[in-house]
């Protein structure tokens, strides 16, 4: 069986930006050919939800201490930097796939 990683997308209200961030976020990992499973939340509830997921991606600052890997990803949404964020989610993908 394939693992997937998986991964939460949060913004301030959990609604608009990850919103936008996700579907972004999907096409990039489908064309990388890394599978994922993708959840949204609020940035609030980004502790109580770190132990479920392997990847945290932010639309905004976000500067608590947290186990797990975390890319903003507000480049997605505002289009500066676009490259280089796709390539840290899919390197940080296949890290966690072990690739």
């Amino acid at each position: 069986m394939s693992k997937e990683v998986n991964i939460l997308v949060a913004c301030g209200s959990g609604v608009a930006t990850s919103t936008v961030a996700q579907e972004k976020v999907k096409v990039i990992l489908k064309d990388a050919h890394v599978p994922a499973k993708i959840t949204k939340s609020t940035l609030s509830e980004i502790p109580s939800k770190q132990n479920d997921v392997d990847l945290i991606l932010t639309t905004s600052k976000y500067n608590k201490p947290l186990n797990k890997p975390v890319i903003s990803v507000f480049g997605l949404i505002s289009g500066i930097n676009q490259e280089n964020i796709k390539k840290q989610i899919v390197d940080e993908c296949n890290k966690i796939l072990g690739k």
